[in-house]
């Protein structure tokens, strides 16, 4: 039984890791590509292709969206800011 629960747990951190979005993602992109298949909705390879950019999406904003959230909360100098302290700067001869 141990040894299937570190085997469960090793799959868990595998696929899913430390950004449970993209998995989420993925297997809902993965669950509408299968459902178009079965139902004929489109040729295989256009379906192909859908999947293929709905995975791009997927981990642009798995990625970006938390990435900015972040940004918006960390301290730091305003965007005037640094560039007043670098016009300051007087080179010397």
């Amino acid at each position: 039984m141990r040894d299937l629960q570190a085997f469960s747990r090793f799959w868990w951190d595998f696929i899913v890791g430390d950004e449970w979005r993209i998995a989420a993602g993925v297997v809902g992109v993965l669950t509408i590509g299968a459902l178009a298949t079965a139902g004929d909705w489109a040729s295989g390879s256009a379906i192909v292709v859908l999947v293929g950019i709905g995975i791009a999406v997927t981990a642009v904003f798995s990625i970006v969206l938390p990435a900015r959230r972040a940004a918006g909360r960390s301290p730091g100098p305003a965007a005037g800011e640094e560039v007043a302290a670098a016009a300051d700067c007087t080179v010397s001869d």
